[in-house]
């Protein structure tokens, strides 16, 4: 039985896209005549929403605050989708698909479109390091268990 959920089991990219992109810098030209010691806040977010049976929306949020000093050089905000066809998987492991495997995908497409916007905004390249989402899915999951248990930390 369990080989015969192994051939029944799909999954397909249908779709990669750009769904939002916003890059501000309110304190150019001033800024670039700052000594460069930027302090980067990084924020990620994915969120996954099923459009029919088996075709699921994933997107990913990159947000990315640059200050130097007080002062806030840039902000690059990315959200980076898919739309990706999940069949036959148990409910057990669409968890990590869409929370850890699709996000993984998209990863990349938002990497790149975040160094083109800060690099065409005039500032040094910002390449992003790889992320772990096996790791924060298991994160999220162990939030989720101490919210229910009432243990927060």
């Amino acid at each position: 039985m369990a080989e015969e959920n192994n051939l029944e089991r799909q999954f397909s990219i249908q779709k990669i896209y750009t769904k939002d992109l916003s890059f501000e810098t309110p304190n150019t030209p001033a800024i670039f005549t700052e000594k460069w010691e930027p302090a980067v806040d990084f924020n990620l977010a994915t969120n996954a929403r099923p459009l029919e049976d088996t075709l699921y929306e994933i997107s990913l949020t990159v947000t990315i605050t640059v200050k130097c000093g007080e002062a806030t050089a840039y902000l690059v905000e990315v959200n980076q989708a898919g739309i990706f066809t999940l069949v036959g998987f148990p409910e057990q492991e669409m968890g990590p698909m869409v929370g850890s495997f699709c996000p993984n995908i998209l990863f990349p497409y938002a990497r790149e479109a975040v160094s083109d916007l800060v690099s065409k905004g005039g500032f040094q390249q910002l390449l992003l390091a790889p992320v772990n989402f096996d790791a924060l899915y298991s994160q999220h999951l162990q939030q989720l268990q101490q919210q229910a248990s009432g243990t927060i930390n």
